[in-house]
This record gives C-alpha cells, sequence and structure tokens, in this order.
C-alpha cells in the first residue's frame, strides 16, 4: 500500500505548484497515517484539493491518466519565476499536466499518447496582444485599398486609381494608410485635389498611420456637407487652404469621423471572414490571446459566431465601445451592461470598456498635453490639444464603471490626459475601495515624472501600445510636434518597471503599425532601435529593458490585462496549454535579431493552430 500510495503522491507533488515545498520533506514511500497528517494540515490553504486527491489515491492501484501529447527534449522558457525552464510538457485536455523533465514526463505516457521530439527547439507561452484591433485590421486586409506606411505620393495615386478600376460598382474607396509626417515631407499643394485626379466619380477616405486622422477627395466632402462655411468640430480641425479657405482634403480627430460614420457596413459574411483572417495572421505569429481594445456589436457577434462553429484559436477579452470625441453626457451603463451580458461566454471576456480622452501627440496635435506643442508655423497660436471629456464626466463614468465590475481602457497619449485618468482612477479607489480592477491607460508614452509613481500606487497599468519604441516617421511627427526634449522622453518602459508599476503591451494593429507581428514589438523592448533596419539610432537608449522583462510584458502581464493570467500566460500545471516553438533560442542570440524569428508551430488549449507545415492538430 505504502509504494502505490508514495508513487503517485510524487507525481501529484511535481503537478501541483502549491505542494512543491512538500517535495524535500515527504520521504518515498512513506507511511499512510502520516500521508493523512499532512494532507488534513493542508486542507485549509489549498481549499479541499488534497482531500479530493486522497480519496482518489487510496486504492492500492492508483494510476495517472494518460497524456494526449507529450513534448519531449526543449527548452522550455516558462515565464513562472518559481521554475523558468523545462525540458518537457504533458497536456491533456487542452491543459498541462506535467511541466518539468523528461523522466517526469513519461509518467504520464499511454497506449494513445501522441509523443513529439522538438529536437532542442525552443518552447515559450503563447503571446497576447493586450490592445489590438483585430477584427478590423482582417477586414483591412481583405477588403481595403492598402498601400505602405512609406508610400510616396505618386504610389499612393497609383494605389487609388487601382482600387477605383477594381471596383467599379463602389460608391466609397476607404483605406491607408499614409504616415502621419506626410505632409511634413511631400509639399503638396492641394491633398485633395491629388485624389480627385485618380478617383472619378468614388468617395475616398484614405487614414492615416494613426488611424485618428483622415485624407479624403471632393466627392468624400460633398457626401459629408463638409464646405468652406462648415464649422470645426469640437474635437477636431477640418484643415482648410490657407488662400481659399475652402477644405483642402485633411481631416483631424472628429472631423474625419463626420466622414467615416458616412461609410456604409461591412457585410455579416465579411465580418466574419476578417475575423477569422485576424486569427489566422495572429496565429502565424505565435499570439493565442487578443484584447480587442474596442469593440463593436457587430465585431463581438462576428467572434462570437466563430466560437459557436469551433473555431475560436485565441482567448479573447473584448472592450466595448463608447462614443468616440466630444461627450457631455454619462455613458448608457445599463446598455453597457446588456452588451457584456449578450457577448460572454467561455471564451469571450466581455467585463471590459474603451473611453477616449484625447488624441495622437502627432503633427496633428490632438493629445492633450501638459506643455503646449511646438507651433505649426510662425503664425500659429500655442496650444496644449484636446481633452474629450471633461475631468469630472470621466471621473463619474469610472466610478461607475468599477463599481459594476469593468476594467476600463482609457485613450491617453498625452501626459495631461494621463494626469487626470489617474485622477479618476484615485477617486474611483476612493469611492469604491480597491475593487482590484487594473484599469489601463492606453498610449501612455507622455508620463509627467511626478505621475509616474501614482501608476504602482493606484494599480493603473500603462499600456504601451502600439510598438513605436524606435525611431520612424511617426516618432519624428511626434517628437517635431512636442518638441525637444520633452519629445525624446516617449514611452519611459524601464522607468515605469522600475517604480513597479504595472505594464502592458500590444500592436495597436491595424492603426500605428503595419502588423500585428510581435517579435518586432519584443526587439524594439529590448534594443530601442528599427527592428528592420530602416531608420538608424536608436530612441531614449536609456528605457531599452532586458529580453526576459520583455517577454513576461508579452506573455503573462498580457494575460493579466484580459483578467486571465489564472489560465494562461505562462506554462505551469493547470493553465491551457498555449505555447510556441521557435525555431532558434532567443536567449542565445543577439538582441538585433529577435525580430527574425520563426515561429514553427502554435498551439491554443493543446491544439496545434499554426504550423510550417500548413497542417493542424
Amino acid at each position: 500500500m505504502g509504494m502505490a500510495f508514495g508513487q503517485p503522491f510524487v507525481l501529484f507533488c511535481q503537478r501541483v505548484p502549491e505542494l512543491a515545498a512538500l517535495r524535500s520533506v515527504v520521504p518515498t514511500p512513506f507511511p499512510e497515517p502520516e500521508m493523512k497528517r499532512l494532507i488534513k494540515n493542508r486542507a485549509s490553504a489549498i481549499a479541499g484539493s488534497l482531500l479530493a486527491m486522497t480519496a482518489q489515491l487510496s486504492a492500492a492501484d492508483a494510476t495517472i491518466t494518460a497524456a494526449d501529447t507529450i513534448y519531449l527534449n526543449a527548452h522550455i522558457y516558462t515565464v513562472n519565476p518559481d521554475r523558468v525552464w523545462a525540458d518537457a510538457v504533458a497536456i491533456r485536455d487542452g491543459r498541462f499536466v506535467h511541466v518539468g523533465d523528461s523522466a517526469g514526463a513519461d509518467a504520464y505516457r499511454g497506449p494513445t499518447t501522441t509523443v513529439i521530439d522538438l529536437q532542442g527547439a525552443m518552447v515559450m507561452p503563447g503571446i497576447n496582444d493586450a490592445h489590438v484591433h483585430a477584427q478590423r485590421g482582417g477586414v483591412k486586409s481583405l477588403y481595403e485599398c492598402n498601400f505602405p506606411f512609406s508610400s510616396t505620393p505618386e504610389q499612393i495615386a497609383r494605389r487609388v486609381a487601382d482600387c477605383v478600376a477594381s471596383n467599379p460598382d463602389a460608391v466609397w474607396i476607404r483605406g491607408g494608410q499614409w504616415d502621419s509626417g506626410f505632409f511634413d515631407t511631400h509639399q503638396i499643394d492641394s491633398p485633395r485635389e491629388l485624389l480627385d485626379a485618380v478617383s472619378g466619380d468614388k468617395a475616398v477616405l484614405l487614414n492615416d498611420d494613426s488611424n485618428h486622422n483622415g485624407w479624403v477627395n471632393s466627392r468624400a466632402l460633398v457626401l459629408a456637407g463638409v464646405d468652406r462655411d462648415t464649422p470645426n468640430p469640437a474635437d477636431g480641425t477640418i484643415v482648410r487652404d490657407p488662400v481659399t479657405g475652402e477644405p483642402n482634403g485633411l481631416l483631424l480627430e472628429g472631423a474625419e469621423q463626420r466622414v467615416s460614420d458616412l461609410l456604409p457596413e461591412w457585410r455579416d459574411e465579411e465580418m466574419l471572414a476578417g475575423a477569422r483572417e485576424a486569427l489566422r495572421i495572429a496565429n502565424g505569429f505565435g499570439i493565442t490571446g487578443l484584447k480587442e481594445a474596442y469593440s463593436e456589436p457587430r465585431a463581438m457577434a462576428a467572434f462570437q459566431a466563430l466560437e459557436s462553429a469551433g473555431d475560436l484559436s485565441v482567448h479573447l477579452a473584448l472592450g466595448i465601445q463608447t462614443p468616440y470625441g466630444h461627450r457631455s453626457e454619462p455613458l448608457d451603463y445599463a446598455a453597457i451592461d446588456e452588451q457584456r451580458d449578450h457577448y460572454a461566454s467561455a471564451g469571450l471576456h466581455t467585463a471590459f470598456v474603451k473611453v477616449f480622452m484625447d488624441g495622437v501627440p502627432t503633427a496633428s496635435r490632438t493629445a492633450a498635453m501638459l506643455q503646449p506643442y511646438t507651433p505649426e508655423h510662425a503664425h500659429a497660436t500655442p496650444h496644449r490639444g484636446l481633452l474629450h471629456l471633461d475631468p469630472a464626466l470621466l471621473t463619474r463614468d469610472l466610478v461607475e464603471l468599477d463599481k459594476r465590475g469593468y476594467t476600463v481602457k482609457i485613450h491617453t497619449a498625452g501626459d495631461r490626459a494621463v494626469r487626470v485618468a489617474l485622477d479618476a482612477i484615485a477617486a474611483a479607489r476612493t469611492a469604491n475601495g480597491d475593487s482590484g480592477l487594473r484599469h489601463e491607460l492606453a498610449h501612455a508614452g507622455y508620463i509627467d515624472p511626478e505621475d509616474l509613481p501614482r501608476f504602482a500606487e493606484l494599480g493603473a497599468v500603462a499600456d504601451l501600445s502600439p510598438y513605436l519604441w524606435h525611431p520612424s516617421p511617426i516618432i519624428d511627427s511626434v517628437v517635431g510636434a512636442v518638441g525637444s526634449p520633452r519629445g525624446g522622453e516617449y514611452f519611459p518602459v524601464r522607468s515605469l518597471l522600475e517604480a513597479g508599476a504595472p505594464v502592458l503591451a500590444g500592436s495597436d494593429w491595424p492603426a500605428a503599425v503595419e502588423t500585428i507581428d510581435p517579435w518586432l514589438g519584443i526587439e524594439a523592448l529590448v534594443t530601442r532601435q528599427d527592428p528592420r533596419g530602416l531608420f538608424p539610432g536608436s530612441f531614449w537608449p536609456e528605457q531599452a529593458i532586458s529580453l526576459a522583462d520583455a517577454l513576461r510584458i508579452m506573455t503573462l502581464d498580457g494575460a493579466k490585462a484580459m483578467r486571465l493570467d489564472h489560465m494562461t500566460g505562462s506554462i505551469e500545471v493547470g493553465k491551457s496549454a498555449d505555447m510556441v516553438v521557435l525555431d532558434r533560442n532567443l536567449f542565445a542570440m543577439e538582441s538585433q535579431n529577435i525580430s527574425d524569428i520563426r515561429v514553427l508551430s502554435t498551439l491554443f488549449a493543446g491544439k496545434i493552430v499554426y504550423t510550417t507545415t500548413g497542417t493542424e492538430q
């Protein structure tokens, strides 16, 4: 009886992290009475789990249920500080049942177990992109008039002409994206007329790389009812010809929204195809978790349809949309609750809300800053950007949403918006106590030094999105607008970590970046240099962080942002078997080559959802 009981107990200790400390003091085999005494002493601490195991193991023929799959001979980086590296994992019913050495994994081998020798490949947890617009990115990839950020005016004109010719029945041609400094780099007398020359009778809307600003032709302005007498909206600007006063085709923030609201809705089948394409792309990069920053109901319905079809291949957290731009009334909390409850399921996590506080600190100068921007021209009046919401209104919304159990992601691209948002979180803590909800400040690249320690104090999360921690045209646009030296102090990642601030990272795809590829972001976090080598130099290199910190941010910290760190984000017994097999060891290569990594396969809940062979398990 002692041997039959003791062997499974040692294996159980390997499988349950709470009991790891007992392994050094428990003899093998050992008397059953002593075993029962230990179980009794530990029962309250581990919520009765050992009591159940005692009953299971009291039979003399106790055995371990075989795993579905065992992966051996690997360098497995777990992101679990209690056991950073392992050699093998065993997976059953979509979860890890063993993380450790090959000998331990062998105990889970049965007649139907698939055993895979990874031949020394590196394995790590699946990546969690904690700020993305995936469904939008999928639709854009499939159906829009796209061109690279680096495109010249001539290249854009040719691309628009091609899209017009390919869509003879369309009323609108939509797409992008042009870089934030495009009209500083290229002197174009009339952006509107450039598009008019190639658009025929189509209305054209092209977004910039921030996705906050638009470039339109004359037909789009007519359909939107915008002319020289149209006043600027409270939260945006209609850029005008300095001589005639006519709109020149550039629309910033709320002015762009006036046009984009006219775009025809995508059909249901297009929405579904976009969601499916987004997951396919994400899995190919090793991504197994997505936090949709801003989800309209039809996008949520598309993901719900994928789940119903059994085609959901990532963990999904969905941020419920709220009105964009200036707003003077509180949110409709009951309507938000209704959306949360309607779309929530085992695979869709909906206790999240997105709120916008400002714009972007690029050449459009719409993020809310503490100090004035550099003037656009010699006669421009200095300004500090715009807050979309009165601080008191943000506080009211945040207190109520926190009370109702929502994690709120607040768009705060400027340091003034960051301060206002931190004040609102402080008010929620005072009103509701510490709810434990980690509200997020999205795009918090500019943080006043006085506010930096408040992140840790309030449990507020710095959302380091998008992947812009290196020289690039959009960074040049930001620095030019904000001015030096403040402009160069963007995304203080190391300072946040040293201050104990919770952080997350996301691509923001398809805004700001051309790809959801997380390896670009990981390399940039470590080097603060352009991973593609297109733009030389480094950007605030003092804020570079270690590879281990970068991987934790991209995995476990992303899982925390989705409120799923109990089930994903690290390779641990009991967690969902979400992992990525790589073609080389990240820790044995030059940091400048991280973005060249190749994903060999991606597992979600134990199932292969991407492999270079093109087959799925």
